[in-house]
């Protein structure tokens, strides 16, 4: 989506406040999916927070069909690439193409200059495939042949991975899964919830993304992400997020806790959570909910960690169970009397 789309859609455009901006989204993707609701707040979240997601879980839980979805229902532009070994990072970012008729380069866009870009099975892609992410996703910018171009705005990443293969798989490095905002796992749904779907594919096969309606401007994106940035945080929450990123850090199993990026996506992220719930001010609990979704793929386990099958989601919740966030209450202190 391009600045001048931005800016066309801003005179038929009404302001949506996030609370009914997330309630559309979730709405539109619930007419083919159920049992996502947490995945689409946080994929809400991140994008009112210009941030990045990546997704876990089994092949078949439908992470490809729920961020297709969310594309649909925001109105984003969607691209889908399928990482494999092969892959080069121009596959990606794009490149000069000869024109013989022309007699000149001719600059080809890749796959990242969309809104939405899912890289499927991203830890598929070698080492230096990842990294031709790292400035799109940091800088919202790609580098060809020595020209630096913007991508789209808005611009978000949503990966993929399956963390039961491990052959033929390259980790992703830490300074790659720094770079996401959440990780999201993604679990085989509930018999009651499997059970409707039967039904609805049965009653629909035709069912599908495709068959769901845009119901988000992107003027009224924009406008929900100005909403976000002015929720008021008070101190003590603040000093809430910094004792758990501290934490993280001084676990004994743990050789790498969360960066300032996480203290950052503590700080956004619970102020997204804030507005899409109808709120001007952060709480303790909008801190603590994305707790785990933001420190699981930081975490750097000890060695004995890893020999002894400790699982980041057991030290995360470790970690939120030992520090004491401040009372409930305390969140809607306002700036001048905290």
């Amino acid at each position: 989506m391009s600045a001048d789309q931005l800016n066309d859609s801003d005179d038929d455009s009404t302001q949506l406040l996030p609370e009914a901006l997330y309630d559309d989204i979730q709405s539109a993707v619930d007419q083919v999916l159920i049992g996502n609701e947490v995945a689409v707040e946080q994929l809400t979240i991140a994008l009112l927070t210009r941030g990045h997601v990546l997704l876990e879980g089994v092949p078949g839980v439908a992470k490809t069909t729920l961020a297709n979805l969310f594309a649909r229902a925001t109105g984003l532009e969607y691209n889908r690439i399928q990482m494999t070994p092969d892959i080069l990072p121009a596959d990606i970012t794009g490149t000069h193409i000869y024109r013989e008729n022309t007699g000149e380069f001719e600059l080809q866009h890749g796959p990242i200059f969309s809104n939405l870009v899912v890289a499927d099975e991203i830890n598929r892609a070698t080492p230096k495939t990842q990294s031709a992410l790292l400035e799109a996703m940091q800088e919202e910018k790609v580098t060809i042949g020595g020209e630096t171009l913007d991508l789209p705005t808005p611009f978000m990443v949503i990966a993929t991975q399956n963390p039961l293969e491990m052959e033929g798989v390259f980790e992703l490095p830490e300074a790659q899964r720094d770079r996401f905002r959440f990780k999201l796992h993604i679990d085989i749904p509930e018999r009651a919830d499997e059970r409707e779907l039967l039904d609805r594919f049965d009653e629909n096969p035709d069912l599908g993304p495709e068959t769901v309606e845009q119901v988000v401007e992107p003027a009224q994106l924009l406008e929900a992400r100005e909403i976000v940035a002015g929720v008021h945080i008070a101190v003590p929450v603040k000093e809430y997020v910094l004792d758990l990123v501290s934490a993280s850090r001084t676990h004994p199993d743990v050789t790498h806790g969360g960066s300032p990026r996480a203290a950052l996506a503590f700080l956004e992220g619970a102020k997204a959570r804030a507005a899409i719930h109808g709120r001007e001010y952060v709480i303790p609990d909008d801190v603590k909910t994305i707790a785990d979704s933001i420190l699981t793929h930081r975490l750097v386990l000890s060695t004995d960690a890893d020999l002894n099958n400790v699982q980041p989601e057991d030290i995360v919740e470790d970690i939120v169970s030992s520090v004491e966030p401040p009372s409930s209450d305390v969140g809607a202190i306002q700036p001048h009397s905290s």
